[in-house]
């Protein structure tokens, strides 16, 4: 089922942002990116690329796979079953993502701090797989606008997480696995992302995502410690409490829940 919200101006993104479920977004970024193909071929021989190879194939495919992932031609490696991120795209931003720090990372902040809001850390991640790869289920720590920019996803979660796990399972990351648990179908709000299309994903909701296209490539602006006036997310109070319970943990598990 298809989020019923979608928001489009300032005061619908702050009435909002604090509780799920997930809702779609419509950012107007100014910002072309260079074919999903090319950033493949650069972003994979990365040192910081993180990446698995999927698919029923012997474990010698795959591992004959994940030797020559870096190196085979990319036209081959669109054909594998794989999912992919890069945390840092820092990296990339006087080369691959020329422009995208002034087009997309300034503005959305200029926006955000214009509205009230702060943040410990506002940061692009990229993901990229082929069809057929599905993410883990998992929650992230941070709240996510997630951007599709070629090919096509599906972004699963439920309307009411709090039926299937609770802010404090979340925060000890009880949500992990290879594939969600057993739920009832009605419970699930599954989220159809084409290109140009955007999603406000939760701090600390579980969530999978499923790739429906032959490659498909997303840009996730994950937001950390994001308060609205000096008031968290209500899901996020729990994280917060537990740093107060667990000071040396704070911020360092900041990206400690995201799954590709």
């Amino acid at each position: 089922m298809q989020p019923s919200v979608s928001v489009t101006d300032p005061d619908d993104f702050d009435t909002h942002w604090r509780k799920p479920p997930n809702f779609r977004m419509q950012v107007p970024f100014d910002y072309l990116f260079l074919p999903a193909t090319d950033i493949l071929d650069r972003i994979r021989r990365d040192d910081e690329v993180r990446f698995t190879i999927l698919g029923d194939d012997d474990w010698k495919v795959r591992m004959d796979r994940t030797a020559a992932f870096r190196t085979a031609p990319v036209e081959e490696i669109a054909t594998w079953p794989f999912r992919l991120v890069h945390f840092n795209l820092a990296r990339f931003y006087d080369e691959l993502l020329s422009g995208f720090q002034e087009e997309v990372m300034v503005p959305w902040r200029v926006y955000l701090s214009a509205q009230g809001f702060t943040w410990q850390r506002c940061a692009p991640i990229l993901f990229l797989s082929t069809e057929g790869a599905a993410s883990t289920y998992h929650n992230d720590n941070s709240h996510g606008l997630v951007w599709q920019i070629h090919g096509t996803k599906t972004f699963h979660s439920y309307h009411n997480p709090d039926n299937h796990l609770s802010p404090e399972a979340a925060v000890l990351g009880e949500t992990t696995g290879e594939d969600p648990p057993s739920h009832d179908e009605a419970d699930r709000q599954s989220v159809m992302m084409r290109p140009g299309d955007q999603l406000w994903s939760h701090a600390l909701t579980p969530h999978w995502v499923t790739t429906e296209s032959p490659l498909a490539l997303s840009v996730t602006l994950s937001h950390g410690g994001l308060s609205h006036r000096g008031r968290y997310a209500d899901r996020e109070l729990a994280l917060r409490a537990h740093w107060d319970k667990h000071p040396a943990e704070a911020w360092t598990l900041d990206l400690g829940h995201t799954r590709y």
